[in-house]
């Protein structure tokens, strides 16, 4: 079996070096074996782990819900429904996102709007509205 070193093992992954390191210690991998001159090396199955982290982050997985999905392909008694509550809970999550995204979106055409630009920055529309809006939280 071909191992590899924290440093193969990051270009491997397209990972920083110090990923590596950080999902080490966050009980994302598994600590790696160590050679007889104390040198850390990982083996496939770590390569593959991180893999599945990338992929998982780029679909809205933060590392804890990761680290949950690790937890449920390890349990016994897991059964696929529940990876599925779990991306059913990510996809609300996004779908939430997605609509305060688009809010923030309507208020700041909105102020675009008000705003022709030739105006001293003292009297910007968008700054007066923006501090308007701080007062009000202020007195909230």
């Amino acid at each position: 079996m071909k191992t590899l070193t924290r440093g193969e093992l990051a270009k491997r992954c397209e990972v920083n070096f110090e990923t590596v390191r950080y999902y080490e210690q966050a009980g994302l991998i598994p600590k790696p074996s160590r050679t007889a001159s104390n040198y850390r090396v990982y083996d496939e199955e770590t390569v593959r782990r991180i893999r599945f982290i990338k992929r998982a982050q780029e679909l809205g997985f933060t590392l804890n819900e990761i680290k949950e999905l690790f937890s449920l392909r390890a349990r016994p008694g897991a059964k696929c429904a529940d990876v599925l509550e779990r991306a059913e809970d990510k996809i609300q999550n996004i779908d939430e996102k997605i609509r305060t995204l688009r809010t923030m979106r309507r208020a700041l055409v909105k102020l675009k709007s008000e705003c022709h630009g030739t105006v001293p920055i003292s009297g910007c529309p968008i700054l007066e509205a923006l501090d308007a809006e701080a007062e009000e939280d202020h007195e909230s």
